[in-house]
């Protein structure tokens, strides 16, 4: 299916606009970033490409910083501060910036884009630059969640045309399924492995409602044909139901990363080429509702 998502540097560029008029500041720049890491890449102001395509790693840096923590931060002296590391001095000396504020766009839990703001000497930036750079920070991410919302709902439609050519009912089991998910990613949450263990049972359950020709003679589910650990159907489960990767990741505790991993690992065993006929195949065979 066709992405209708208009591009999400439009956005950036829109909020770094904004939040250079309102606060003055005569350098602003931002980094798209997965949460794990960041690359620079809208600047507005500067007066080299010391910085173009700087790759940021989580926990480095005042970007990694504010990847890590999810609240704003700043330094009145890049040259100076000792409250962070400064893996990536050399490249900000070479756009001679001194005091920077940054400001994660935090979506479902995740940085999707860091935005900063810089002038050339040291100075306090203050509240008012604060403010304007967590507010810009706050509209882009209220746009991201709109947007990821309506590419939600194409994949919902993307995914019932999946189901439809798989041959399976078109009956709506929203709801069903919408609880099966809801009760795998309480269970990911529970250090209670007993606890755990029943809501997963239960959501078992309900992946069986409605699948009687499924039942062997002594009325008991026969076991899926498919081995998908405990973790890879959590994952299918928040897939069902149109999250994106860092919103898996969100509700299940795991980075965006580790969550292209199971989708590639449930993709070889289910024999399936996306992650939406991963989601159709796993319900023909009874794995998820």
């Amino acid at each position: 299916m066709p992405t209708f998502r208009p591009s999400d540097a439009d956005a950036v560029l829109a909020a770094l606009r904004k939040a250079r008029s309102d606060s003055g500041v005569p350098v602003v720049f931002a980094g798209d970033s997965d949460g794990e890491t960041a690359s620079l890449n809208h600047f507005i102001g500067a007066r080299s490409d010391s910085m173009q395509g700087l790759t940021l790693a989580r926990g480095r840096g005042l970007g990694g910083h504010v990847m890590a923590s999810g609240r704003p931060a700043a330094v009145r002296d890049y040259r100076e501060t000792s409250v962070i590391t400064r893996d990536y001095e050399v490249a900000v000396e070479r756009e001679g910036l001194r005091a920077i504020i940054s400001v994660p766009v935090m979506v479902s839990g995740v940085a999707r884009t860091i935005l900063y703001g810089s002038a050339r000497v040291a100075t306090q930036l203050g509240d008012q630059v604060a403010r304007t750079f967590v507010s810009a920070a706050a509209d882009l991410a209220e746009e991201f969640r709109v947007r990821d919302e309506v590419d939600r709902r194409l994949r919902m439609t993307d995914l019932a045309l999946a189901e439809q050519s798989a041959g399976l009912e078109t009956a709506d089991r929203e709801q069903l399924r919408v609880l099966h998910g809801e009760l795998r990613a309480i269970a990911a949450e529970l250090g209670d492995s007993a606890l755990r263990d029943r809501l997963l049972a239960a959501g078992s359950a309900l992946a069986g409602v409605g699948r009687a020709e499924d039942l062997d003679e002594d009325g008991a589910a026969e076991l899926p044909r498919v081995a998908l650990s405990p973790r890879e159907i959590d994952v299918l489960a928040q897939v069902a139901l149109g999250c994106s990767n860092a919103e898996v990741g969100a509700r299940l505790s795991l980075s965006p990363e580790t969550i292209k991993a199971y989708l590639r690992n449930i993709g070889t065993k289910l024999g399936t080429r996306s992650r939406m006929e991963s989601v159709a195949r796993a319900r023909l065979l009874g794995v998820l509702p």
